[in-house]
């Protein structure tokens, strides 16, 4: 990053913004389009969205793991039940439902599980399926018919899934994400010999890739830029044929770089803070910090972290599985992104800070590690309300 070989004589970079700060970057848009139309593009790309996952799958369709969260949140209601708290509906709620295969899985083996008990806690459940792609939901619907009776299909932003269920405030026994906060909008902040700097990023494209690409796809090179947002706006039936606008969209997102510049974040109350961003949260986190390090403020998992806890129930649990960074430090070894999936951005999750977060609000944040795979990345963050 930074202003490379190709910067020395103008012309070499075609900019797609101008300088900002990183989560409001072009490449979010980029992200959120891809989502829109991931059916779409896993047909041009002949292979599903978990094929590009490391190791092919996704740790949220791990069956063992799916078990044992099965009885951890049936033990769970026998305890709220032996207290007399037990609710008349059990709400439940996955954000970023996907395919719907978890919520099936999970689903059936609650029910077998209820069944051998002989608790009558099945009937009782209320699965809300929660995605921002009516496209996704309306795929789910299918997968979770055997279990429709109980289910909900509700359109939830992830940033801000309290907006569309606020009626459900303090109500939710479980809330699951799997994989959702690293694909969510990120900042980036640098310590300097202890001063504080956010990083703006401005999105290219090399020239000379900006003329093949034009060069392949009849587009005159001048309107490249047109064209990019002419996507992004319209998707891909802003081309004449779905293969060109295809083709087009993944050869420019493959070319898309970052150039990077730093702005003093020495005075975080003057700050223009991502929502729900408190100065307090960072000062939070780096107290014990040392004096250079590079690290994320994962600007979206929080504003989705802080508009999720209202919705939990006294007792509930919220439990993400991702790939955090528990501690601050962990930053100094190894690149935690973003790193650019086949249409996507993966980031890994500032969970210190979520730690902080969650302290500050009432609430407990501890990480349990993904045993189900070996070499797995994955953990899990569970939220309970403090006592």
């Amino acid at each position: 990053n930074g202003a490379g070989p190709d910067a020395l004589e103008t012309p070499r970079r075609v900019y797609l913004e101008s300088f900002t700060p990183m989560r409001s970057s072009i490449i979010w848009t980029f992200n959120a389009v891809f989502w829109k139309y991931l059916p779409i593009w896993e047909q041009a790309s002949g292979k599903g969205y978990e094929k590009a996952l490391p190791g092919g799958h996704s740790d949220g369709h791990n069956a063992q793991a799916i078990h044992d969260s099965v009885v951890e949140f049936w033990e769970q209601l026998r305890k709220i039940e032996s207290q007399h708290l037990l609710p008349p509906e059990i709400y439940i709620l996955e954000i970023g439902v996907g395919t719907g295969e978890r919520a099936n899985r999970w689903l059936e083996g609650f029910k077998a599980l209820d069944c051998e008990r002989g608790t009558q806690y099945y009937p009782k459940l209320r699965f809300l399926a929660g995605d921002y792609s009516v496209a996704t939901l309306n795929r789910v619907m299918q997968s979770l018919k055997e279990h429709g009776h109980l289910a909900n299909f509700v359109e939830v932003d992830a940033m801000n899934p309290f907006k569309s269920l606020s009626h459900l405030r303090y109500k939710v026994m479980l809330i699951t994400l799997s994989n959702v906060y690293d694909n969510l909008p990120t900042d980036e902040l640098v310590l300097r010999d202890g001063k504080l700097f956010f990083i703006e990023v401005r999105a290219y494209v090399p020239s000379a890739e900006v003329a093949l690409i034009c060069a392949k796809y009849g587009i005159p090179t001048e309107g490249f830029e047109r064209s990019v947002q002419k996507l992004l706006q319209d998707g891909p039936k802003s081309f004449d044929s779905l293969d060109r606008a295809m083709g087009f969209w993944r050869e420019t997102w493959a070319a898309v770089r970052l150039e990077e510049r730093l702005v003093s974040a020495h005075n975080l109350s003057e700050a223009h803070l991502p929502n729900g961003m408190k100065p307090s949260y960072i000062e939070g986190l780096i107290e014990n910090a040392p004096a250079n390090i590079r690290f994320q403020l994962s600007s979206g998992a929080t504003e989705s972290f802080i508009n999720t806890i209202p919705l939990l129930h006294p007792r509930g649990c919220l439990q993400v599985s991702d790939i955090f960074v528990e501690k601050l430090t962990d930053y100094l070894h190894g690149f935690r992104g973003p790193g650019k999936m086949d249409g996507s951005i993966v980031n890994w999750v500032n969970g210190a800070l979520l730690e902080v977060v969650g302290a500050q609000s009432g609430y407990d944040v501890h990480f349990a590690p993904f045993r189900y795979r070996k070499g797995s990345k994955t953990s899990i963050l569970y939220t309970t309300q403090r006592e």
